[in-house]
């Protein structure tokens, strides 16, 4: 395979979704033809779980529509289950030509993904059939495409070993039977917390084999949390805007602490709230994206592994940040999932920021406009989906959790 010229046209797979959506039209601004391939199974979920984003999400042809009228471009929508139709999928690639596929089409929660065995099949029989139908797909099409993954810090674990997490490749020396030292790069060792970073890790396996094997160029940026709502496209309509998602399943923790502190409820820090976790704005977000489309690995290179985050803090500490800024109270409860009390975690991400990408930091005026959307809709929020009620395992019940008072 040979570079093509710049990319023009981007096929994005879960273009509806949270991640999806603001990238579909910050993409399409940019003047690419973006086009969108989405089996709405997100807000299939919503029922399932009796919610609903925040902000009222309108459905994808208004939203398409609106788009267009505030844009004057136009972005095609396919319904088609990824993971399923492996021939749809295949048609529509040879028929639109894509030169960069996009791929969130993934069940993208941890703890709905641990919720019961039948979600952890359903995520992994999603997730990974979903990546492999495109991989796949890719080869029989004969494009070059260049493959670009939302991935997840989660794949890393919540440890360091005391060490900077590198992009992707971890530097090992091994020793021969006849005393010699050999250098190579392996993929860093996964340790994945829930089934949903399980799927994120195959994920990894699955570029490794088809990058060797049919030499497909591919990005797999491992993402940290996403906070915030808005992007630039966003704001233009208000048929526009994102989903903000505050329940127990799907509402990030920061996202979850604003709804929180909205209504008046505690802000509920699982744990002893030590745990450390890298974080990225979604305007970053699709700015990331952008980049990663803008510098495509060449035909040949191995896979592009980029850490896309830009900051880290502890649990513990933005509830405090929010608890000074809302006056609202903090309630340590048990927490739902498996991992260590407290942890450190440290990450490069500096082939990002070598790219031009200039963080949105999570500083105070920032934080204020996005607890104006909170406040803004808070009215529609169902308090009674806010806990999280997913645990890790069989013997764990959520509930209240005493702390020492000198730890809080």
């Amino acid at each position: 395979m040979t570079s093509m010229l710049p990319p023009r046209k981007i096929l994005v797979l879960g273009g509806d979704g949270f991640c999806g959506w603001p990238t579909s039209l910050h993409l399409s601004s940019l003047g690419y033809d973006v086009i969108i391939i989405d089996n709405l199974s997100r807000r299939q979920i919503d029922h399932e779980l009796e919610t609903s984003s925040l902000t009222p999400i309108q459905p994808i042809d208004v939203r398409l529509k609106a788009w267009e009228e505030v844009s004057g471009r136009r972005i095609p929508h396919y319904l088609l289950n990824v993971a399923e139709d492996y021939s749809g999928l295949l048609e529509i690639i040879r028929q639109e030509e894509p030169d960069v596929i996009i791929h969130f089409a993934e069940q993208r929660s941890a703890p709905y993904s641990m919720k019961s065995p039948r979600l952890k099949c359903y995520t992994v029989n999603n997730n990974i059939n979903a990546t492999h139908n495109v991989l796949c797909a890719i080869v029989e099409s004969g494009l070059d495409i260049h493959l670009i993954h939302l991935g997840t810090m989660g794949v890393y674990g919540y440890g360091t070993a005391k060490m900077q997490i590198p992009e992707g490749y971890l530097e090992v020396e091994v020793t021969t039977e006849t005393g010699e030292k050999v250098h190579q790069d392996i993929l860093y060792p996964t340790n994945p917390d829930s089934v949903y970073h399980m799927t994120k890790s195959l994920d990894q396996l699955l570029f490794l084999y088809y990058n060797k094997n049919d030499k497909l160029r591919i990005t797999d940026l491992h993402q940290g949390i996403v906070w915030g709502t808005h992007t630039r496209e966003t704001l233009l309509d208000e048929r526009l805007v994102n989903r903000f998602d505050y329940d127990g399943d799907y509402g990030t923790v920061l996202n979850r602490f604003l709804i929180q502190a909205a209504v008046g409820h505690p802000l509920t820090v699982h744990g002893t709230g030590g745990q450390t976790r890298a974080f990225i704005h979604i305007q970053d977000t699709v700015r990331c994206i952008q980049l990663a489309v803008e510098h495509p690995p060449e035909a040949g290179d191995r896979v592009l592994i980029m850490n896309q985050m830009t900051e880290t803090h502890r649990v513990k500490d933005l509830a405090e940040l929010v608890s000074r800024l809302t006056g609202s109270e903090i309630l340590y409860v048990a927490n739902p999932r498996q991992e260590p009390a407290e942890n450190e975690f440290h990450v490069n991400n500096n082939l990002f920021l070598s790219k031009g990408l200039l963080p949105t930091t999570l500083n105070e005026g920032v934080m204020l406009e996005i607890s104006e959307i909170a406040k803004k809709y808070a009215g529609f929020a169902d308090i009674s989906k806010i806990p999280a009620t997913s645990t890790w395992t069989r013997r764990q019940e959520p509930g209240v959790l005493a702390i020492p008072e000198e730890m809080v």
